[in-house]
C-alpha cells in the first residue's frame, strides 16, 4: 500500500449503519492500520461528540480513538473562531454536540449567527420559524452540511439539507457550509494527517458530498455501494467517481492493487 499515505473515511453508511458495523469493515480498517497508513474518520454526523463516536466505534472493534475523528461540529467551531470570534450563536441541531463547539457562545435570543446542524425531532415548525426570524433580522447562516438524507436501520431519513434549502430561499440568504462538501473540511483532515491531497484517498457513500467534493479538492475518490448509495444518484451525479466498490471491505485489496501498479 505504498502508493497511498492516508485514507479519509466517512463513518455512517461506510463503516456502520445505525452504528452497527457493516460486514468486513472492522477487519478492513485493521488491515489499513497495520499497513501504516494515516486514517481520519471524516463525518457530517452532528448527533454525537467525537468522544462518543470513538467510544461506540472502539466498542464495536474498530481501531480508532477520538483524535482520529473530524466532525462537522468541530470544523464549525474552528470556522466561527476564525470568522466570528465573539459572535452570539443560536444552534438548531438534533443531538448534544456542545463539547465539540468549544469556544462558541451559544444563546437563545438575538444571535449574530444561526448554526444549523443535523435534523431530527427538534426541527419542528416553531424552531425553524424562530431561525427564520433571526435570519430576517440580519443573523448570518452557518450550516454544518447540506445532506438531504441518510440511511438508518429503518431506511432513508430526511436530513437538514432539505430544511436548509427552504431557509435560504425564504430568508434570501446563502449559508456557509463548514462540513462536507466544503473544501476547507477536507483541507482540515489532510492537515491533521500531514499529507497532501495527492497522497490521500476519500471513501464515502455520498457521491456528491463525499466523493466528488474530495476529488474537487485533489483527493482520489472511492464510492461504496452501501449506506445511502442509490444507483440513480450515481447515474445523475455531477461527475464520475474515480473508483466504485461494493463496500469498504474491498478497500485494502484496491490499495494493494494500486501499490502493485506503482
Amino acid at each position: 500500500m505504498t502508493s497511498v499515505r492516508a485514507v479519509l473515511i466517512d463513518i455512517d453508511g461506510v463503516l456502520t449503519v445505525s452504528w452497527e458495523p457493516l460486514p468486513g469493515a472492522v477487519e478492513a480498517l485493521r488491515e489499513i492500520r497495520a499497513a501504516g497508513l494515516g486514517v481520519a474518520l471524516v463525518t457530517n454526523t452532528t448527533s454525537r461528540t467525537r468522544a462518543s463516536i470513538a467510544g461506540t466505534l472502539a466498542g464495536a472493534g474498530f481501531p480508532v480513538d477520538a483524535e482520529d475523528i473530524l466532525t462537522a461540529p468541530a470544523v464549525t467551531a474552528a470556522y466561527l473562531a476564525e470568522h466570528f470570534p465573539r459572535a452570539r450563536c443560536a444552534l438548531l441541531n438534533s443531538g448534544e454536540v456542545r463539547e465539540d463547539l468549544a469556544g462558541v457562545s451559544l444563546v437563545d435570543d438575538d444571535p449574530d449567527v444561526v448554526i444549523l446542524g443535523g435534523a431530527g425531532e427538534e426541527f419542528g415548525y416553531a424552531e425553524l420559524n424562530r431561525a427564520f426570524g433571526h435570519l430576517q433580522r440580519g443573523a448570518r447562516l452557518v450550516a454544518m452540511h447540506r445532506n438531504l438524507y441518510w440511511r438508518t436501520e429503518d431506511g432513508l431519513q430526511l436530513d437538514a439539507g432539505a430544511f436548509l434549502a427552504g431557509l435560504e430561499r425564504a430568508a434570501h440568504t446563502e449559508a456557509v457550509v463548514t462540513g462536507k462538501p466544503s473544501r476547507a473540511f477536507f483541507a482540515a483532515a489532510l492537515g491533521r494527517l500531514g499529507v497532501g491531497a495527492d497522497d490521500a484517498v476519500m471513501v464515502g457513500d455520498d457521491v456528491e458530498s463525499d466523493v466528488l467534493a474530495a476529488q474537487a479538492a485533489g483527493v482520489t475518490g472511492v464510492l461504496v455501494r452501501t449506506g445511502k448509495f442509490l444507483p440513480e444518484t450515481l447515474r445523475d451525479a455531477s461527475g464520475v467517481p474515480d473508483h466504485v466498490v461494493d463496500s469498504f471491505a474491498e478497500l485494502p485489496a484496491l490499495l494493494r492493487a494500486w501499490a502493485a501498479q506503482g
